[in-house]
Parts: structure tokens; C-alpha cells; sequence
């Protein structure tokens, strides 16, 4: 495995006393930092450690562990996982190995912690939390839908704060098809297809979900909004829809805050 360090998104501004540590799983990485817990700023940089192949529970827990050594932490940690999470364990394995399913991530992270109290959640869920509270949904209230367009959809629902876990939009039916089959950012990729007729597919997406639920905004997220000039404005759905802002550091901030307070209750 291969460390590499990113620079932080801290502001210069002295870091308060109120922080804690998030660890972001990826397919492809496992990524962690310290957070700053008044502002969602890294404090320092961040540490990352490719995924181990195959990614079973106790080749991932190690490589978590490795990350969080890096910087001394030993307190409370959050954790994200791609996948469904309930009670800290794992219900799903899409992009991970399949022995995750029935597994308790919590008690298998924190084994490999001598015991450290960690909390895990799903990473869509993480990221979130992340920008309802400090990215492109901070001045915003109500229902907020982040949405993250890549291999496949994720999402996570937040009301004034907060979480609805695990809703799993991506896997909605949308005209007889998956919400992710029709509009990931693969699927563009894949088709070869323009913003102009990506942005159709997304519509219908939007416009299910927004039928449902009746959001108050749409979060957009993932690598393909970094280009949201490019396409948010051709969306046809009533609800605002902005980008996602964090980006690399979202899950990371969102699973530090999941560890400091229960963000699913009031």
C-alpha cells in the first residue's frame, strides 16, 4: 500500500479545541484526518492508504487502523463504509468483498484499535451530513437530498440537521429501470453521451425522487460535479439543485461528525 498526503482545507484561522477523527472507505482508498468540529475543516493534512485487495473486514480494519496511527488518535472515531449500515453492521457489499455482509464493522474496526469506540455509517450518509451542516447546504433548511452521481448513486437524506439513514435512492425504479442504471455518471461515460442527454436521464431521477419526498434541495455530488456549470443548469426538475462543495473531504468530516454526536436523533 501506498501513502499519500493531500493538502488540508484548513483556512489559516487557529483550530478550535472541539475535534474529532473521520476515516472515509473507499473502493479504491482509505482516507483520514482530524477534524475541526466548529468549522468542518481538516486540521492538518489528511493521510491515505489504498484499499486492500480483496477488501475483506479484517484487510480493511487493519488499513483503518494504520491510518488513524498515523496521527496518534486515540479516541473516538467515525467511519464510513459503501454500503448500508445499521447498528454498525453491514448489510450490503456492492464495491467491497461480500464477507462484509452480516459483519460488524464497529466491533471489528475497533478490535484493531485495542477497543477504541468508533462508529460507522454509510459514506453517502457521511458526506451529507458534511455539507447540510458546512458545505453547499448551510444556509439552506428543511429536507436536503445529497445525491452523488459516480458508479452508482448514493444518497442521504437530512432534515434540519438531521440524518435519515440509508436511504439508498440509487436503487429507486425510475421507468422500469434502477435510478443508478439509468443516471450515474458511468452510465454516461459508458454511452458516451453529452451533458444534454445525461441531464434527461437525471431529470427523471430528480423529478421520483422529489415526488416522494419533496425536498427543499438537492445536493449534488461526486466527481462529475466539479463540471455542475456544465449541467446543472439543464435539469428540468423543480427542486434547486447546487453542487456539492467539500468534495475529497466530505466523508471524512461527515463520519467525524457521526462520531462526536448521534445524528439521528435530536
Amino acid at each position: 500500500m501506498t501513502a499519500t498526503e493531500t493538502p488540508s482545507t484548513e483556512s489559516g484561522a487557529a483550530p478550535s479545541e472541539h475535534r474529532g477523527f473521520g476515516v472515509d472507505v473507499g473502493g479504491s482508498g482509505v482516507k483520514g484526518g482530524i477534524v475541526d468540529l466548529d468549522t468542518g475543516q481538516l486540521i492538518g493534512e489528511r493521510f491515505k492508504l489504498d484499499t486492500p485487495q480483496p477488501s475483506t473486514p479484517d484487510a480493511v480494519a487493519k488499513t483503518v487502523a494504520a491510518v488513524v496511527r498515523e496521527f496518534g488518535w486515540t479516541g473516538g472515531l467515525g467511519v464510513t463504509y459503501p454500503g448500508v449500515v445499521t447498528d454498525g453492521i453491514v448489510r450490503t457489499a456492492a464495491n467491497v468483498d461480500k464477507a462484509w455482509i452480516g459483519t460488524s464493522a464497529r466491533d471489528v474496526i475497533s478490535a484493531e484499535l485495542d477497543g477504541q469506540q468508533v462508529t460507522v455509517l454509510n459514506d453517502a450518509d457521511a458526506a451529507g451530513l458534511a455539507e447540510e451542516k458546512f458545505g453547499a447546504g448551510r444556509d439552506n433548511t428543511g429536507v436536503i437530498v445529497l445525491l452523488t452521481f459516480g458508479t452508482g448513486i448514493g444518497s442521504a437524506v437530512i432534515h434540519n440537521g438531521l440524518l435519515l439513514p440509508n436511504t439508498e435512492f440509487g436503487h429507486l425504479e425510475v421507468g422500469g429501470k434502477e435510478a443508478e442504471h439509468r443516471a450515474a455518471s458511468s452510465v454516461k461515460e459508458r454511452k458516451d453521451w453529452s451533458y444534454e442527454r445525461w441531464t434527461q436521464e437525471v431529470t427523471k431521477v430528480l423529478v421520483a425522487v422529489e415526488n416522494a419526498i419533496w425536498p427543499d434541495l438537492f445536493i449534488a455530488g461526486g466527481g462529475i460535479s466539479r463540471k455542475a456549470d456544465k449541467w446543472i443548469p439543464l435539469l428540468k426538475n423543480r427542486t434547486p439543485v447546487v453542487a456539492a462543495t467539500l468534495l475529497n473531504t466530505a466523508g471524512i468530516v461527515g463520519a467525524a461528525m457521526a462520531s462526536d454526536v448521534d445524528v439521528t436523533t435530536p
